[in-house]
């Protein structure tokens, strides 16, 4: 996208299911989109209560999608932007007195949160008391938003490259795509909307294209909980990155509409109707360096150069075949997976399909010790490495190969191990092989042993100190150590915790 481009000028609305563009903009327009200059908050406050046309808007989706889009103008403002809404923009908006300025401050109510959109919603009432009107499909902003389906797309190297959800409000239905660049942390790119109508044709599309082109694409469904944290992760990365790269406000929208950042808003606001996941990794304590963002580094220096060859993807020497449709559903594998060096031992039970991908085995270990998936790993098998597929290392593909390929007979062993700088080595073990129960939803855990170490606490040595200075108040590093974790009562961490359901619950589903 150019970072010059100018807009035609030409009047744009908002249209579900179509490009979405910009409401407003008249010809020769001197608005922050086409001049490309942010104009003192006074004069924009007044620039956005008079931009949103009521006319042009059909739902609920289409007045957020503007809200957003405004909003994203004033987010030139930095850390006082909250401050301009609450004192500039949301009285200006009331002091309009219109059907637009009600609609506005009900959109942003419902895009932000806080005191920002408490304030809002208690303008636009107030607005409403005085009996402004309102078209009759404002009041569905207040119904609560549902997700009917979310989805993750992969490439062949394991790497997620997009995000999809399907959601429904008070009948409504849309879907939202986003974007991820590899090359940028993993952060969004871009963000679509369009009619939940067109989403089987643009999954289907989209698969098509990529596999004509000889990519080979993995597509799985996501917990919502699961899919609020990818998502955010994507938008806390890119957020991350602007602030020390701030996107030009010529950039906010492109020529078929808006993209990156207007639409974040939206998005954002989606993904608090959604279950809160996992706590997040805790950053590095000030002064420590960060070894997920060097790990992070070293990954990438490991890819392969470009023009050299990956190891040759033909089925390893004395490697059982993959097992066919023909040979009927695969039984069930109880594995032990154990962490080496622990002590007391740390280990899971899990009961996972046979012909489960390592790939997929891989996703499966993270969630059950309750990791991030931030660093590289490996399979270490009787029929060589496989993880991410890597020349240099040796390693090759993980999705390629199943479980009942490396482990064939109850006894087998393989040994698994995440992030290469602390080195979390785990043995697995095939325990039992089990008939399918048709009353059992699979993957499941059924036992296990004490919580897993935090990620990026130095291995299992590093984590045996953290449960020594948790334990012990008078520690100096005691409270840095509480900080790093995000925890405020050192009793909200307990080594020996560990709950077989809940990990079931969090384990993805199957595809």
């Amino acid at each position: 996208m150019s970072r010059n481009r100018r807009r035609n000028g030409k009047k744009r609305t908002v249209r579900s299911g179509a490009p979405l563009a910009v409401v407003g903009a008249p010809e020769e327009c001197d608005c922050p989109y086409c001049t490309g200059a942010l104009p003192e908050p006074e004069q924009l406050a007044d620039l956005l209560a008079q931009s949103v046309d009521i006319d042009a808007l059909r739902d609920p989706l289409e007045l957020e999608i503007a809200a957003s889009m405004l909003l994203a103008i004033g987010t030139a403002l930095g850390d006082d932007f909250d401050q301009a809404l609450l004192q500039l923009f949301v009285p200006r908006f009331e002091a309009q007195s219109t059907p637009e300025a009600r609609a506005m401050l009900a959109g942003i109510a419902a895009i932000t949160e806080g005191e920002v959109s408490r304030v809002a919603a208690e303008a636009a009432r107030r607005l409403a008391a005085a009996g402004v009107p309102a078209p009759p499909w404002l009041a569905e902003l207040e119904a609560p938003v549902r997700v009917e389906e979310c989805r993750r797309f992969t490439g062949p190297e394991g790497l997620t490259f997009l995000l999809a959800g399907r959601f429904q409000r008070a009948g409504r239905r849309h879907a939202v795509f986003v974007l991820l660049d590899d090359c940028d942390c993993g952060a969004a790119s871009q963000i679509l909307s369009i009619d939940a109508d067109q989403w089987d044709e643009a999954r289907e599309s989209l698969l098509s294209d990529l596999r004509a082109g000889g990519v080979d694409v993995t597509e799985e469904k996501l917990r919502p909980a699961d899919f609020r944290r990818a998502v955010e992760d994507a938008l806390d990365a890119r957020a991350e990155h602007d602030e020390v790269d701030p996107e030009p406000l010529d950039e906010l929208v492109d020529e078929d509409g808006p993209a990156y950042p207007p639409l974040a808003l939206l998005l954002r606001s989606r993904m608090r109707a959604l279950p809160a996941p996992r706590r997040k990794r805790p950053r590095p304590r000030d002064g420590e360096p960060d070894i997920a963002a060097i790990s992070a580094l070293l990954d990438i220096l490991a890819q392969p150069r470009r023009g050299a060859a990956l190891p040759a993807q033909r089925r390893p020497a004395g490697l059982p075949a993959k097992r066919k449709k023909s040979d009927g559903p695969a039984p069930i594998y109880q594995i032990k997976v154990g962490l080496r060096g622990a002590r007391p031992p740390i280990w899971r039970r899990l009961e996972v399909p046979a012909d489960v991908s390592l790939a997929r085995l891989h996703e499966l270990i993270q969630v059950a010790f309750d990791w991030y998936d931030t660093h590289l790993h490996v399979f270490e098998t009787a029929y060589g490495s496989f993880g991410r597929p890597d020349a240099d290392l040796g390693h090759r593909a993980a999705s390629r190969v199943t479980l009942e390929q490396v482990a064939p007979a109850v006894g087998d062993k393989l040994r698994y191990t995440y992030d290469f700088g602390d080195s979390w080595e785990h043995d697995i073990v095939v325990e039992k092989t089990l008939d399918r129960d048709p009353s059992v939803t699979y993957p499941r855990c059924v036992g296990g042993r004490r919580a897993a170490p935090p990620e990026d606490c130095g291995g299992v040595w590093g984590y045996a100190e953290l449960v020594e200075i948790l334990g012990d108040p008078a520690h100096p590093e005691h409270r840095d150590r509480l900080d790093w974790l995000g925890l405020d009562d050192p009793t909200d961490f307990d080594p020996a915790r560990f709950d077989a359901k809940a990990v079931t619950a969090a384990l993805p589903q199957q595809r």
